[in-house]
């Protein structure tokens, strides 16, 4: 019988899945980060003096993959409903007598697991970053070539004023900037050590506890922690939360594109490849496929990250239940996250704009989207309510009568009375554009200035992994 797969089959991540984080939440990679952990608890300790050096080399020596019977492994973690149980047994039959009774010293199942998670999320983190700095990257480069392309900005999706593509772009590119500096800010409160032992109390580890995890955090890239965190888990919400978030900033724009690739709009297009998006029986479709795998990802992120408030409510030492939570959400999240931004990447790298076609939308009901443009010149002399009660009037007549705003606007100003209040020549598109030019300058200069998140490229399978 053919073994069958331990995740179900997802067609979304098998046509858009982001490898790179797949592979941070991979059995291996996951099964690698509790090996570094172990590796760094004795190296630490051996510093410590808390056990002999030797018997510490050894451990980091035993506690590698290749030494590890899978098989063995997974069935002891199916009865003991852990896997660090098995994983101790695994290194420590690779050891002689003494080192194998150092492995694991002190330690708590969920120090090893959550210090191994915390590595994880911090790959995770810079993976998201730098994926975040392409697309922003991409962006710029997109709102640089259309600051000035005028078209309709949109508000309740009917036009509104006259506004440019890139300064609504921009808005965008600001938001993934705060997205970045998020990033940053949370990576302290995720990527850090965890060795409490099994009530929070570090009893186990004696007097030089503090030493043992300061010492363990640092081989391992990590932060230091003060307070134990075993069940409280608000900095692993937060990756959460970060990750469906930054889904639905990719979201918003794959929305956009495909409302503005309607054909009764047409102004905003994907990439264009040989049959990409085709239809099986209309040979004239070209379907917005980017845009409809981004928002499908988004949406799955935002009803996982419902179970987020869920992890946080582990009680008293240790959680009963809460923790499993964890273990299926997140690696899910952060592969939403990655497979997000890069069909964004893909996105915003080909996208197509139609800039006529955009600017001549802008003419469609004769014009009405110049509505406030016109009222704001009468109001300086009518007075706001006045001039818009005049202006209403003629937008609902030109409408009507399907006529062109500037000219019933004359009309209606000469039967009230007040026609040489009424701009001559008209005011255009490009007269009222207001600062969109300037807020595509000022979103390229906030992007320039928006770090990368500081953390490292060293695999996990490289961490706390030199016997000295």
């Amino acid at each position: 019988m053919t073994s069958l797969p331990h995740t179900p089959f997802s067609l979304l991540t098998q046509l858009v899945g982001d490898e790179a984080q797949l592979g941070v939440f991979a059995p291996d990679t996951c099964l690698e980060s509790w090996l570094a952990a172990e590796r760094a608890l004795a190296l630490s300790q051996a510093d410590a003096g808390v056990i002999e050096r030797a018997d510490a080399d050894a451990i980091a020596g035993a506690a590698r993959s290749a030494h590890i019977d899978r098989d063995a492994l997974w069935a002891t973690a199916r009865t003991v409903g852990y896997p660090i149980v098995g994983l101790v047994r695994e290194i420590g039959r690779n050891l002689p007598a003494r080192a194998a009774g150092r492995v694991h010293f002190g330690a708590t199942t969920q120090d090893i697991m959550d210090t191994g998670l915390a590595l994880q999320l911090s790959a995770s983190l810079a993976l998201l970053d730098r994926r975040l700095g392409e697309v922003g990257d991409a962006l710029a480069e997109q709102i640089g070539r259309h600051t000035r392309t005028v078209m309709a900005a949109r508000t309740h999706a009917q036009q509104a004023v006259p506004t440019t593509f890139g300064a609504t772009l921009a808005t965008l590119l600001t938001q993934l900037a705060r997205h970045r500096e998020r990033l940053a800010q949370a990576h302290p409160r995720i990527a850090t050590v965890s060795l409490f032992g099994a009530g929070g109390t570090s009893a186990a580890l004696g007097p030089q506890a503090r030493r043992v995890r300061s010492g363990m955090a640092g081989l391992l890239g990590l932060y230091d922690a003060e307070v134990p965190w075993h069940v409280d888990r608000d900095g692993v919400a937060e990756f959460g939360w970060l990750c469906a978030t930054v889904t639905a900033a990719c979201a918003k724009l794959a929305r956009n594109v495909a409302d503005l690739s309607r054909t009764e709009i047409g102004e905003v297009f994907e990439p264009f490849v040989s049959h990409r998006g085709s239809s099986s029986t209309m040979p004239q479709k070209v379907n917005p496929v980017s845009s409809e795998a981004i928002i499908g990802l988004s949406g799955a992120a935002g009803a996982l990250s419902s179970s987020l408030l869920r992890i946080q409510e582990a009680g008293h030492e240790r959680a009963a239940g809460e923790w499993q939570i964890e273990w299926h959400v997140l690696p899910q999240l952060a592969v939403l996250a990655g497979s997000a931004l890069g069909e964004t990447l893909t996105l915003v790298r080909g996208l197509r704009v139609d800039a006529a076609r955009m600017r001549g939308n802008t003419r469609l009901e004769g014009g009405a989207i110049m509505a406030e443009a016109s009222m704001m010149r009468l109001a300086g002399t009518l007075g706001h309510d006045r001039a818009h009660a005049l202006v209403y009037e003629a937008a609902a007549r030109a409408r009507r009568q399907g006529r062109v705003l500037t000219e019933v606007l004359r009309e209606v100003a000469a039967e009230q009375h007040v026609l040489p209040l009424v701009p001559d020549p008209p005011v255009t598109v490009d007269d009222y554009l207001g600062e969109a030019v300037h807020t595509c300058a000022r979103a390229l200069a906030g992007w320039e200035r928006t770090p990368a998140l500081a953390a490292g490229d060293v695999p996990i399978s490289e961490l706390a992994g030199r016997s000295r």
